[in-house]
């Protein structure tokens, strides 16, 4: 059996099926789902099945945003670290940490609020992965040539 991957409380991961080539990711193994930062959500139909379109500004300084589609998995309720239960959309989708490609739930929801884009939660990290909180972007910076 493999040993998990080692990896900071910080880290930079890509997504892409979602054209994401490099953002920030907390580690949260105290959150059960991992969650994306989006803006302007919107639901339609294709082919019968429930698609969403949204927007993902992949550096938070940045104006820049990239435009992204998925089939929809399911809408379900998320309680969040202060207690408070909304519902949220979630897609499926291939994450890239370091050397491991993984398929994770994501849910969709306004972090704008928050230092990080993207939250990858304990469920994502099962069985892969071992967190040291003393660290940070153990599987390496962002490259310069890397476009999102």
């Amino acid at each position: 059996m493999q040993e998990p991957l080692v990896i900071g409380w910080r880290e930079w991961v890509s997504l892409p099926e979602l054209g994401l080539a490099a953002i920030k990711a907390k580690i949260d193994t105290g959150a059960r789902s991992s969650s994306l930062h989006v803006t302007a959500l919107e639901a339609f139909e294709r082919d019968g099945r429930t698609w969403l379109r949204f927007a993902v500004a992949p550096r938070r300084r940045s104006a820049r945003t990239v435009e992204c589609e998925a089939p929809a998995l399911e809408r379900r309720a998320v309680t969040d670290s202060g207690g408070d239960s909304t519902e949220r959309w979630f897609i499926r989708s291939a994450i890239v940490l370091g050397s491991e490609r993984i398929e994770a739930d994501i849910n969709l929801s306004d972090r704008g609020g928050m230092l990080f884009p993207m939250l990858l939660g304990r469920t994502a990290l099962r069985g892969r992965f071992r967190v040291d909180p003393d660290l940070s972007w153990v599987c390496g910076r962002r490259k310069r040539s890397a476009r999102a």
